[in-house]
């Protein structure tokens, strides 16, 4: 502790990212203040992960309970399944104001100060705030920037947040469409396309790259594909993209060929979620007044340290995490850095292993990822000298799968021919997001399949289908 500055740390921005950071600082007994301009939980907690999950989770009980033929093969037959939209988003609604509160009592209780307001370097060790009560400065040891990221709205695309919106809207659910188009076939995309179409909504799916689902492992885009939209009410338009959308009733989406610009079509639908990614929210964080300038991408340059860099060289005292900074734009990545950075302010030495943090999306059934797809080891094994190889094994031959009835999946284990290291876990099945931390491990750990092939599993459980792949591996 220096009692030098106002605080030991001060952090800017209180989602994910700056809660755990400010959590960590809080128990190693740093003087802690956090900076909020918006709600408490950033994105995650009011507009994306959380309300999101809510909305999966009560959709996906509907697709469930009116999949007649899945209930009959297991002995169950159902009448009419209702649903109330409202009763719906009312649970996403109170599930955000439920945990936002949990976070901001979690900060209160370790003593760290909330400050709410606009945030931005003032210079080395200051920061000023501004809010409604004016403008005020405050100092620090050290400074953690994590301001987060808005979605990405293509030029030619209209917002009016009604009847064309981005993911922040749309997990408010104020409508079902008859016919709803979404643009992009990334985790938004799909997560979206599960709910509506679980709810009785129609979906054109717009894809601008020349393969759906374009940054997943392919063969586990092509088994998802199967699942998760050829049997549903989704048409896909692949290589296309959406020259311009006007908002309206009906919505108007004029396309293009992505590759030659030439027109396609012009299609009429009743709404249209916009799911083109996030990019950060680094503009106006006064990062000109101690020399730092963005990557042309707007994102934060930092070393695996977490530490701010000016020319390539570390910028003192100062921090950025989660989705500013560009690495890797998922909450509990940011979690993850905040944390670390945390350690090195304590002189630590603590580094990020990138490669071992999990993904999923939260379709039904779930797809997750953990390491290097195969294409990516492919290069690896190529720049380093080594030969990859691939296990895989199959839910279809999984007891309690079969039990459950919820056969459609695949475990892909990608590693080194010559040390048998995991490389990449690739799972497209039944909770996917929840077996995939076992993967998370052995790659953290850097574990041989030579290893984990004799670990032992709980029968019958889901995780065997890990258990198989690794037994496949050796077998090979």
């Amino acid at each position: 502790m220096s009692f030098e500055f106002d605080y030991d740390l001060v952090i800017i921005g209180a989602g994910v990212g700056g809660h755990g950071a400010a959590i960590h600082a809080a128990q190693y007994g740093l003087r802690t203040a956090i900076i909020e301009a918006g709600d408490m939980g950033g994105t995650c907690v009011n507009r994306g992960c959380i309300p999101s999950k809510a909305l999966l989770a009560a959709s996906g009980k509907v697709r469930e309970l009116r999949n007649a033929h899945h209930l009959k093969s297991l002995g169950i037959d159902i009448g009419n399944v209702a649903f109330d939209r409202q009763a719906i988003a009312d649970h996403a609604t109170n599930l955000v104001k439920k945990i936002q509160g949990d976070v901001t009592n979690s900060l209160k209780r370790l003593g760290v100060d909330i400050i709410q307001g606009w945030g931005k370097i003032a210079g080395p060790h200051k920061v000023n705030i501004s809010s409604s009560n004016g403008d005020k400065t405050i100092t620090a040891q050290d400074i953690i920037l994590s301001p987060g990221s808005v979605p990405f709205v293509p030029p030619g695309i209209e917002i009016d947040g009604k009847t064309v919106f981005t993911s922040d809207q749309g997990v408010k659910l104020e409508s079902l469409p008859n016919w709803i188009a979404i643009i992009g076939s990334g985790y938004i995309g799909l997560e979206f396309s599960d709910v509506y179409t679980a709810l009785g909504c129609e979906v054109t799916m717009i894809e601008a790259l020349d393969v759906l689902m374009p940054g997943f492992d392919r063969d586990i885009a092509k088994l998802a594909e199967r699942v998760l939209i050829n049997p549903r009410p989704i048409e896909t338009k692949v290589g296309i993209y959406a020259k311009r959308v006007i908002p309206g009733s009906p919505v108007v989406i004029e396309l293009a060929d992505f590759q030659t610009k030439e027109d396609v079509e012009v299609l009429e639908v009743d709404a249209c979620l916009v799911a083109t990614g996030r990019i950060p929210v680094t503009k106006n964080l006064g990062l000109e007044s101690i020399g730092v300038e963005l990557d042309k991408r707007n994102f934060i340059p930092v070393n695996d340290e977490m530490a701010v860099l000016a020319n390539g060289e570390v910028v003192p005292h100062l921090y950025a995490i989660g989705d500013a900074n560009g690495k890797m734009m998922l909450a509990h990545a940011a979690s993850a850095q905040g944390i670390v950075a945390v350690e090195n302010i304590l002189d630590k030495g603590k580094k990020i292993d990138y490669r071992s943090i999990p993904a999923a999306a939260f379709t039904h059934p779930e797809v997750s990822y953990v390491g290097l797809t195969e294409t990516a080891a492919q290069e690896l094994g190529l720049a380093e000298g080594f030969e990859i190889a691939t296990s895989r094994s199959y839910f279809k031959g999984n007891s309690k799968a079969l039990a459950e009835n919820e056969a459609d999946g695949i475990a892909k284990v990608i590693y080194r021919q010559d040390t048998g290291e995991v490389l990449g876990v690739h799972i497209f099945g039944a909770h996917a997001s929840s077996i995939i931390h076992e993967a998370s491990a052995a790659v953290a750990n850097r574990q041989s399949v030579k290893d984990l092939a004799y670990l032992v599993h709980a029968h019958p459980t889901l995780s065997e289908v890990l258990d198989e792949a690794y037994k496949r591996a050796i077998a090979s």
